[in-house]
């Protein structure tokens, strides 16, 4: 059963990147984590393999088989709204989130904590997870932002 939900995953990515339009890597840390993701996490993470455009080149657009179920107008135009808000909620998130990560990160100078007055190395790695959070938010809003605009 276990090796069951693990082969589920990734043939389900694997599935999904046929039709996505952006190259899905498979990554993995030290620790052996493994990721599914069409951007390269941060540091650390070693590119296994890849499923992008020649995959999508290959598959030819199939038509749908008669009697294949189809979804209604209404149906639809509620799935859309539904999707719409959600993203706009996600979105709403996001930028909440933002605001306290440029916050904590001061304009790049932070107040150094008390632990970090004497130990420098300490600070600078505060500093660049609160950079690398602020950018994160930044990506995440640029996304959502596309999201929405796809849907209008």
């Amino acid at each position: 059963m276990r090796w069951c939900t693990r082969a589920a995953g990734p043939c389900a990515l694997l599935a999904f990147a046929t039709t996505a339009d952006a190259e899905i890597c498979k990554y993995i840390d030290a620790g052996g984590n493994v990721a599914y993701s069409n951007v390269a996490p941060e540091k650390g993470w070693k590119k296994l393999s890849c499923v992008g455009e020649e995959a999508r080149s290959a598959g030819k657009a199939t038509p749908s088989p008669a009697g294949f179920p189809k979804v209604d107008a209404e149906t639809q135009k509620s799935r859309d709204d539904v999707r719409r808000r959600v993203l706009s909620d996600e979105l709403a998130t996001e930028e909440k989130l933002l605001a306290e990560a440029r916050a904590a990160y001061g304009d790049g100078a932070p107040k150094p904590l008390p632990e970090e007055a004497s130990d420098a190395q300490r600070y600078a790695d505060r500093l660049a997870r609160l950079r690398q959070a602020v950018s994160l938010h930044e990506k995440n809003i640029e996304a959502l932002r596309k999201e929405l605009a796809a849907l209008r």
